[in-house]
């Protein structure tokens, strides 16, 4: 009888299956069990040690002892005609099929709950369908569950998951789900079809990181929505240093299920930026910092990148976030720390050169050179180029797609831009700036019902949040609800104080309910200007005016203020001092968004009080050029409303200008003084007008209602 025919009569080979497959359940069910109860990664790894060792004692005890009945007896005791080892290897085979059945069943269920074990939060999110139609070429990475047993490790499978997120898109031909939508499923036990609904994706991938010392566990699985069927699932045991070519390895993969033909040779690779892995690990640590977007955290998120550097100098990707987190930290509206304009701007380009001249394709750094030219006076126009640039190697980056909205309000393209956010939304429906920009691009175009019906569908999913807040005020104010607008912006700002355009918001609310002394002493400087000098305190007004001219370049606040207490002289005087002509001004001061050429009317109101008939005409000429460019747009708001009425009122077309400021206040419009004409100075020319009194009128009931709804005394004409 041969070595193997005598393993098989023993049933060596029977009792080394059973051992391994109980092993391999023993072990998955300890690792379960044992994450759990919170217990040190050692004691699993003593259960394997345990297991590895006990199976070549197994074999040996197979081959040495057989089961009688009368019990246990070594093998050479017993006789082999009484010997019942084929009876024994039967009861075996039902052993093994048993098991294998046991096995097959946690298999399923491993990989169908992997992904809710991670802890709940105190709220579940609420799923309502997307508008968007899923494309076949989509997927959401849902945030990989830690499984470290220490619960600070969070941030780095978040990290991995968004890393992994990143790389796919990159892929233009592929659609991914913004991080922010993505991670708003974080630990909750939500059917896949539904999320699936939610993002406007078919595809979903979840997985688990489990970190120990310097190995890494990374579990993956490719699931299709509509069915629920596992395409792909791979796990990898890997020293942490191997950490980069994990992300490679399953995001190729993804893309090569997904059968996306992006390489004209057919290949599908996609690859990681390498680092020092504990450098690598604060960078993870500081972007998840920086996305919580308060001042605080993204001061944290400065420390961690510095640490970075310093352990890895040639690590581009974190020069360019430390570059972005400088220009977040800058002083002023929008922003979130205190760091001087000029020092911000020099320092944040410092880094962000240093990430483009170790990696000239880094789009983050492009990204973040978009955010630059964006924030430095007179660069919005160099900000698109980069942020184009940006999107162009990741049409994912969803904040260079926010940053490129901004950019192009800024130049007068509001039809360009709501382009820009509806996509933006589209990808990442839960991004908090592109929440609120999404709005505010509906109201430039009047479509109030589009906005509240957006914001009440992402609602349920963020509830009891700052930005819906501030959002749904937006939306009542630009009807002329200040009441309701007030309030609802009270309660975000006590939601997320720290929060400079929602304090903006108020700022303005508190104009146009004529609570002056508010918006000077407490209102953001923005809106201080105007508030001063309609109270008269002209010597305040003036030199804030002026400081924000030189320093952020708000020249058209200073002329406002120049034309407001009569010195359309002075204003003449600065204009021409510092440009040639009025193309060379309109180069630095472009239409702003949806609301006409703001800047160039006061320039036109100036000139007019000079009785410069040549540069009047100029202005008015630009003026109407860029009224009829938005009318074609379809912008249609109050604020565009009311530069209208001022143009054709300046024209000395008198019926044009009554018809605009009509519609305005029929729109809601209340002017932030008791007299529309005190506000919007060029419509002096219709008082007296018995039609203008009436509008006049109207306005006036309006605002008294609102300051009645506040609890405040009504004012006088």
């Amino acid at each position: 009888m041969s070595f193997f025919e005598e393993l098989k009569r023993r049933n060596v080979v029977r009792v080394g299956v059973v051992y391994l497959i109980a092993a391999w359940l023993l072990a998955q069910v300890a690792d379960l069990l044992l994450e759990n109860f919170n217990a040190p990664d050692w004691v699993i790894q003593a259960i394997l040690v345990v297991l590895i060792i006990g199976f070549p004692l197994a074999l040996i005890f197979a081959w040495a002892f057989e089961l009688t009945p009368e019990g246990l007896k070594k093998e050479k005791d017993v006789d082999r005609s009484q010997s019942i080892t084929p009876v024994t290897g039967r009861k075996l085979d039902r052993a093994i099929i048993v098991i294998l059945v046991i096995a097959l069943s946690y298999f399923i269920w491993e990989s169908r709950v992997q992904h809710q074990h991670s802890e709940a939060p105190e709220q579940q999110a609420v799923v309502e369908p997307a508008p968007a139609e899923p494309s076949a070429k989509s997927i959401a990475v849902l945030p990989f569950v830690n499984m470290s047993s220490d619960p600070e490790q969070e941030y780095f499978s978040d990290g991995i998951s968004e890393e992994i997120l990143n790389s796919l898109a990159k892929i233009k031909e592929l659609k991914v789900a913004g991080r922010t939508s993505s991670f708003a499923f974080k630990g909750q036990n939500q059917d896949l079809r539904q999320i699936g609904d939610t993002l406007g994706v078919e595809h979903i991938l979840e997985g688990s990181v489990r970190k120990s010392g310097a190995q890494v566990r990374i579990t993956a699985q490719l699931i299709q929505v509509d069915d629920g069927f596992h395409l792909w699932s791979e796990t990898y045991d890997r020293e942490l240093t191997d950490v980069f070519a994990i992300q490679d390895e399953i995001a190729t993969a993804i893309l090569k299920q997904l059968k996306a033909a992006l390489l004209e040779d057919g290949q599908v690779e996609v690859t990681v930026a390498r680092a020092d892995s504990e450098a690598y690990d604060l960078y993870l640590l500081a972007k998840q910092r920086m996305y919580e977007r308060t001042g605080p955290t993204i001061q944290s998120a400065v420390e961690l990148l510095d640490r970075a550097i310093a352990l890895d100098p040639d690590y581009a990707p974190a020069y360019a976030q430390r570059g972005i987190a400088t220009l977040l930290l800058k002083e002023g509206s929008g922003s979130y720390g205190e760091i001087p304009l000029a020092q911000a701007l020099s320092q944040g380009k410092v880094y962000l050169d240093r990430a483009l001249a170790l990696d000239p394709e880094l789009a983050e750094a492009w990204a973040g050179l978009g955010l630059y030219h964006e924030s430095r006076p007179l660069g919005t126009a160099e900000a698109i180029g980069a942020l184009r640039k940006a999107l162009s190697m990741n049409p994912g980056m969803i904040d260079a797609s926010n940053w490129l909205h901004n950019a192009l309000q800024a130049l007068g393209r509001p039809a360009e831009a709501h382009q820009v956010v509806s996509e933006m939304v589209e990808r990442d429906p839960l991004y908090r700036p592109g929440i609120r920009n999404m709005v505010n691009s509906y109201n430039t175009f009047g479509q109030y019902g589009a906005a509240l019906a957006f914001v009440e569908r992402v609602e349920p999913l963020i509830p009891n949040d700052a930005t819906i807040l501030s959002s749904l005020s937006a939306i009542h104010a630009e009807q002329g609800q200040v009441a309701k607008a007030l309030q609802e912006v009270e309660k975000a700002i006590a939601l997320q104080p720290s929060n400079s355009v929602t304090r903006l918001s108020r700022s303005f609310l508190w104009m146009a309910s004529h609570q002056l002394e508010r918006a000077a002493d407490e209102g953001e400087e923005f809106i201080r200007v105007a508030a001063l000098s309609l109270l008269g305190r002209t010597e305040e007004a003036s030199l804030l005016a002026y400081r924000r001219a030189d320093e952020q370049a708000d020249v058209g606040g200073l002329l406002y203020f120049l034309n407001q207490v009569g010195r359309s002289p002075e204003a003449v005087a600065y204009i021409e001092q510092r440009w040639a002509d009025l193309d060379a001004l309109e180069r630095d001061f472009p239409p702003y968004a949806g609301l006409g050429h703001l800047v160039m009317m006061e320039v036109a109101f100036a000139y007019s009080r000079v009785g410069n008939e040549e540069r009047f005409e100029d202005a008015m000429a630009r003026i109407r050029r860029v009224g009829d460019d938005l009318q074609a747009q379809g912008v249609d708001n109050p604020t565009f409303f009311l530069t209208e009425a001022s143009y054709y009122t300046l024209a000395g077309n008198v019926e044009a200008g009554l018809e605009w400021l009509d519609r305005a206040v029929t729109r809601g419009f209340v002017a932030s003084t008791p007299r529309i004409a005190k506000e919007w100075l060029a419509l002096a020319a219709l008082e007296g007008d018995p039609r203008f009194e009436l509008i006049q009128q109207r306005m006036l009931e309006h605002l008294n209602a609102e300051r009645s709804a506040l609890g405040l005394e009504p004012v006088e004409a």
